[in-house]
């Protein structure tokens, strides 16, 4: 079945339920409401060939941007190729405000099967590729998936700075990086977004949430809600939910936002129900005895 393209008016971004998250500027002129919108979910079983439910992930991406996400995080690797394929199906032509993040650096020989590939002619098609898939003249966010061991980290990151040179990318962001990786990175080209994967159950990239708090650069958590682990039955997230009357997973991402303003979570989903309960936690407040009990549970208190 084909679906018709949308064909969006303009947006007031910040009248719609997203924006209750806040607003961020991911390079200085890219203004997102911070709870943006991660596609990886959108492909089918192992993160590969198309989903399930092809209607159904069209209306996730439409229904994303009634609700005032305006940052949406995808990936050439996502299928290979399908989710970015699926956000060009269901809002091209894109409206004003809306930044589509992509990334490159990873071969996919099959269903879950990753293998880090930065060499810059492989960083080149991916992001001409992208482009195509898109539909776009520029990539306002591209970021590099992970710096592969293989290449020197200064030829992967030159590659990303030519790209830029010509236009075909405005920002450049890191995934999976320490500090001294980011500092190192910073030392060559102008870093925007940080992507490590981190939640309120997995505090291991604390130091590079603080590091790009100072520093300004937007934190992007991937695994936002740990793969479901919030939700399970007798965690201190899940107990602490129910007595605020919300779901675990809406107050692992209201702690996310709440733990730094550089902070962009970007929750995926492949069903219009799970979404709308998502950007429902862009507007729930934590008390202080809530933040306390999870500030025990980084303690393992």
């Amino acid at each position: 079945m084909t679906t018709t393209p949308a064909k969006p008016s303009k947006i007031d971004w910040q009248s719609l339920p997203a924006a209750k998250s806040g607003q961020f500027r991911i390079g200085g002129d890219l203004i997102v409401n911070r709870l943006g919108f991660g596609t990886m979910r959108l492909t089918g079983k192992g993160i590969w060939g198309p989903p399930k439910d092809h209607n159904e992930s069209i209306r996730v991406l439409r229904r994303a941007v009634e609700l005032g996400i305006n940052f949406i995080d995808t990936a050439d690797s996502y299928g290979p190729h399908v989710a970015e394929e699926l956000i060009a199906e269901a809002l091209y032509p894109y409206p004003a405000g809306l930044v589509i993040a992509t990334k490159a650096g990873f071969d996919r020989p099959g269903p879950d099967k990753w293998v880090t590939n930065g060499r810059p002619e492989h960083l080149r098609a991916a992001c001409e590729g992208s482009l195509k898939r898109l539909r776009l003249d520029r990539i306002e966010l591209f970021q590099l998936h992970r710096i592969d061991s293989k290449v020197p980290a200064v030829d992967q990151l030159g590659a990303l700075q030519l790209l830029q040179s010509e236009g075909k990318i405005n920002h450049i962001g890191l995934s999976e990086v320490s500090v001294k990786e980011i500092e190192h990175g910073r030392s060559i080209i102008p870093i925007v977004s940080v992507q490590n994967r981190y939640s309120v159950v997995d505090r291991s990239a604390d130091d590079v949430v603080e590091y790009c708090d100072r520093a300004k650069i937007g934190f992007i958590p991937w695994f936002p809600l740990a793969s479901g682990d919030v939700s399970k039955s007798g965690t201190s997230v899940e107990q602490a939910a129910a007595k605020l009357k919300i779901t675990p997973s809406q107050l692992a991402l209201a702690w996310l936002l709440h733990r730094s303003p550089v902070m962009l979570p970007i929750p995926g989903t492949s069903r219009v129900e799970h979404l709308d309960e998502n950007v429902a936690a862009a507007a729930v407040k934590l008390d202080e005895t809530t933040l306390k009990g999870l500030a025990k549970l980084a303690r393992g208190a």
